[in-house]
Formats: C-alpha cells, structure tokens, sequence
C-alpha cells in the first residue's frame, strides 16, 4: 500500500463510533523503515484559517483493521490528542 493509498482513508475510532479524519502524515523509525504513528489533523481554529489546535498521534500498534475506504483504530481520543505550536 502506498502512503497515498492511506491519505484516502477515513480514521474511524472504534471506542466511540467517530471520525477523526483523514491520514495527514505518517511518522517513520529511519533506521527500520517501519511506520510508527499516523497523524491526523484535527479541526480548524477559526473557518480553516488559523491553522489548526491539535493533531492525533496514533500509535501503527492501536489500528484494528484497515479496509477498502476506512481505517479502524482502538485509541482514547485524549490520549493521542497533540497540541499543534
């Protein structure tokens, strides 16, 4: 699967039934090559203006299954919630 692949997916979390948006980014272990969070950008400040507030760090080891349109993950929501600078 490419990373592109991942950008058209929608992250569902499975503790509360609710979307958290799409893939933004992927953080990546250089010296494996492995994948070790997905990053989801949270909502906009103001009307997408301002930027955003916070971003979701998910742990690759919290994704339950990932599907032909959506990615099912098993996260506290105030647990991978990362204020944005």
């Amino acid at each position: 699967m490419r990373f592109f692949d991942l950008k058209q997916k929608e992250v569902i979390n499975i503790c509360t039934c609710r979307s958290l948006g799409c893939v933004g980014d992927l953080d990546i272990d250089c010296n494996t090559g492995c994948i070790l969070f997905l990053i989801i950008p949270g909502p906009g400040k103001f009307c997408w203006f301002l930027g955003r507030e916070y971003e979701y760090v998910i742990p690759w080891k919290c994704i339950v299954q990932i599907g032909a349109d959506i990615i099912l993950v098993d996260v506290h929501e105030e647990d991978v919630r990362r204020k944005c600078n």
